[in-house]
């Protein structure tokens, strides 16, 4: 049970909106690659896949576990029910006046359930990964080293996302040496994202903190 003011529970809103708002974004804009170093490729899901991972750090940081934890599960319904909706837009039938879209929607949207199941299972064990390693360094750091902990806490849980989505979605579809490379450059990419956004972590935990205490408080049960 959380006692909040207006003003925090009105930032709280805000960070959840944040979370929700770059996942949904990796899942679906993250289909298009960019070309990248070595002629290698990049999905561009990694400018905001990262902003998930590291946002469940600073609300931690701010507000402890339970209060990580509730982010996760708001990111897994959120996830689940996108892909549901999903499913059913695609088999509703279509007006002839929409047909001139309907091959590039159903391309787009037309998320298989072997990686639908991929993304969620990914999602939800390395965000908890996330959130246990990060509270695990916390709790033999102290309240020091933020940069630390959710730096390594990113570099272990992108490690299992990457390597849980990767072979649940495409195991037997791409030959292993192959799947083995992409599961490495994608795991490096998002690891390097989520180094480069630790200054806008310390920025968040700043903003997010209360400045005074002559707000009404509000009880927030999680």
């Amino acid at each position: 049970m959380f006692q909040l003011s207006d003003k925090a529970l009105l930032k709280l809103s805000i960070a959840l909106s944040i979370y929700i708002t770059s996942l949904v974004a990796a899942n679906t804009l993250g289909l298009k690659i960019m070309p990248f170093l070595f002629g290698s490729h990049l999905s561009v899901g990694v400018f905001s896949f990262p902003v998930v991972f590291l946002m469940t750090d600073v609300v931690g940081e701010v507000y402890g576990k339970k209060m990580a934890k509730f982010f996760v599960w708001a990111g897994f319904i959120s996830t689940a029910l996108f892909i549901l909706y999903s499913f059913i837009s695609i088999w509703t039938p279509w007006s002839d006046a929409g047909l001139w879209v309907k091959d590039s929607y159903n391309q787009v949207f037309a998320i298989s359930i072997r990686i639908s199941i991929a993304s969620l299972v990914a999602f939800i064990i390395g965000e908890y990964q996330d959130v246990l390693t990060f509270f695990f360094i916390k709790g033999k750091t102290g309240a020091k080293y933020f940069w630390l902990r959710s730096n390594i806490s990113n570099l272990w849980s992108q490690f299992l996302d990457s390597v849980i989505f990767m072979l649940i979605a495409f195991l037997g579809i791409y030959p292993f040496p192959v799947l083995l490379s992409i599961i490495v450059t994608w795991w490096l990419y998002k690891v390097a994202m989520g180094a480069l956004y630790t200054p806008l972590s310390y920025l968040s935990i700043w903003l997010l903190k209360e400045k005074n205490d002559d707000n009404k408080m509000k009880t927030v049960i999680i």
